[in-house]
């Protein structure tokens, strides 16, 4: 699961941004996930705030409305149906009608096709064929997710594959006993050890010595929820220091910065950078968590990852836009 474009660049070769093919929902955090995995928890079913008849009736107005339009905005729903405003979750007052598109959205009803100035532009979803829910069926489907979140976060603690496991419940809240009883299992079959009090888990058929794990010299930017770093019990297990993303904390307050990009080279986050397009350039500030490297290669390493992010942001014209 990524929440950005960001997250993906470091996996997706020779794609600009606007050409991945990925979907927006729920796993473990909302955010961008190939389509395929999304057949493992929908039809979603919330377990907090069931809709009463009167918010089903008018899903499946807006559902019909969508339908016939192909896309909506929310404005174009709020044009049609008036469906007035609400008291949201932080106590303001957003539209209902918004609202609705939400739950729809979550619930598998409609899919985001695009943003819009950072509104989501809704149409139908076409789901896979109809999935096995019988017992034998959530169970599968829930083994699957937990494979799926291992496979993407290993080598994990045993506190953050607990952790994980219970993030799920976003996700999939309906099979909430059943990744429970997956997790019970995993921790019979998935690879293990124990270092220094911590037992690590990772997937059984990966053998961690293989040569096709040992770092590369390149250097990565990875987005402050990436993979790699997204666990902070694991970056501090690991690399002996604390990362924080500080976008919403107070500007005088902040040690690393508003968007604080995690710096990777070989296998270790040995600082960060903050990066902005001035003139058309990219414009990075680098801080470092002991000292910054002051050989040749790790220069030229970092001068590739720049360049390497100048072509994933840029338009097909190749030229950053002016800040």
């Amino acid at each position: 699961m990524q929440n950005s474009h960001g997250a993906s660049r470091a996996r997706v070769v020779g794609n600009p941004c606007s050409e991945l093919d990925i979907e927006e929902d729920c796993l473990v955090n909302y955010g961008f996930l190939p389509r395929e995995h999304l057949a493992l928890m929908h039809p979603r079913e919330p377990k907090k705030k069931p809709w009463d008849a009167a918010t089903r009736r008018k899903a499946g107005a807006v559902l019909a409305f969508v339908r016939e339009r192909g896309e909506v905005h929310p404005r174009e729903v709020e044009a049609h149906f008036a469906h007035g405003r609400m008291t949201n979750y932080w106590g303001g007052s957003s539209n209902a009608g918004t609202h609705l598109l939400d739950g729809m959205h979550y619930r598998g009803m409609l899919r985001v096709v695009r943003r819009d100035s950072g509104t989501r532009v809704y149409a139908e979803v076409n789901h896979a064929p109809p999935i096995d829910d019988s017992p034998s069926g959530r169970a599968l489907r829930a083994a699957a997710l937990l494979e799926l979140i291992v496979r993407k976060y290993a080598p994990l603690p045993s506190g953050s594959l607990t952790y994980l496991v219970r993030l799920l419940d976003y996700g999939a809240p309906h099979l909430a006993a059943q990744t429970q009883a997956a997790l019970r299992d995993a921790r019979e079959v998935l690879g293990s050890c124990r270092v220094d009090g911590t037992t690590w888990y990772w997937p059984a058929d990966e053998n961690p010595r293989s040569r096709r794990h040992a770092p590369d010299d390149a250097v990565r930017l990875l987005a402050p929820f990436d993979p790699v770093v997204w666990d902070r019990r694991r970056f501090e297990l690991l690399w002996g220091w604390r990362y924080k993303f500080e976008a919403y904390t107070p500007a005088p307050a902040r040690q690393f910065g508003h968007y604080a990009l995690p710096l990777l080279w070989h296998d270790r986050v040995i600082g960060w950078a903050n990066v902005a397009a001035r003139q058309g350039q990219l414009q990075p500030v680098f801080g470092y968590a002991d000292r910054k490297p002051r050989d040749a290669a790790f220069r030229a390493a970092l001068d590739d990852e720049l360049q390497r992010m100048t072509t994933f942001l840029a338009p097909r014209s190749g030229v950053l836009p002016p800040a």
